[in-house]
């Protein structure tokens, strides 16, 4: 029986940034997503309310992008994973 390692490698910029203590993941605009499927990711994976998820929507909308979440860079990673895997446009900042 083997075991098999992955090795992976890092940015002097992803170390940088990863060091933070606090992160956002942002949600930005784009012509693909409808409201209504932002807004039952939202509230499917970040259990926020459906007016929550609404405001969030309409930020986006307008303002080209939002703050959805704050914490660990690793959260931060699992959910902008998560969230990409819907289609939505999320980075980590």
């Amino acid at each position: 029986m083997s075991t098999e390692t992955k090795e992976e490698t890092f940015t002097l910029e992803e170390i940088l940034t990863s060091l933070k203590t606090v992160h956002r993941l942002i949600l930005w605009n784009d012509d693909v997503n409808t409201f209504d499927h932002v807004i039952w990711c939202m509230m499917r994976y970040l259990d926020y309310s459906e007016n929550q998820a609404e405001k969030i929507a309409w930020e986006v909308h307008n303002k080209g992008k939002c703050a959805i979440l704050e914490g660990s860079f690793t959260e931060m990673e699992v959910y902008r994973k998560i969230l990409q895997q819907e289609g939505l446009t999320v980075t980590v900042d």
